[in-house]
C-alpha cells in the first residue's frame, strides 16, 4: 500500500492542509493495518528563521500530525515525535521550490 512518507507545510504554519489530511488518513489505514508498526513523525523547516525558531515550528509541525493521526485512531503510543528544524533540508537551496519541499513532516517506520 502506497501512503507517501511527508506532508508539507506553509510558510511559518504547522496547519495541516486539505492534501496533507487526505495522506494522513492513508497512514492511519495503513497504521490500524498493521497494530505493531510504530512511527516516528520528523518535523521539518525551511532555512529562513533562527535555529530555535526552526526547532520550535518543527515541533508544532510533528505535533499537529501526530495529533491528527491519534484523532484517526492511530494509538498515540505508537507515535514518536522529533523536530529537526532546519539542519536536515531534503533540498538545498535558497528559493521557494527549495523552501517548500524543506517545511514537512517527514514518517519513519521504525
Amino acid at each position: 500500500m502506497n501512503v507517501g512518507d511527508r506532508v508539507f507545510f506553509d510558510t511559518d504554519k504547522s496547519d495541516l492542509t486539505a492534501d496533507s489530511r487526505e495522506v494522513l488518513e492513508k497512514v492511519a489505514v495503513w497504521m490500524n493495518s498493521y497494530p505493531v508498526a510504530t512511527v516516528t513523525v520528523e518535523g521539518h523547516a525551511d532555512e529562513r528563521g533562527t535555529r530555535e525558531y526552526n526547532l520550535a515550528l518543527g515541533e508544532r509541525r510533528a505535533n499537529s500530525v501526530s495529533d491528527y493521526l491519534a484523532a484517526l485512531g492511530v494509538n498515540p503510543n505508537r507515535l514518536q515525535t522529533v523536530s529537526f528544524g532546519k539542519e536536515q533540508p531534503a533540498v538545498l537551496g535558497s528559493n521557494e521550490e527549495a523552501w517548500a519541499q524543506n517545511r514537512r513532516g517527514v514518517f519513519k517506520v521504525n
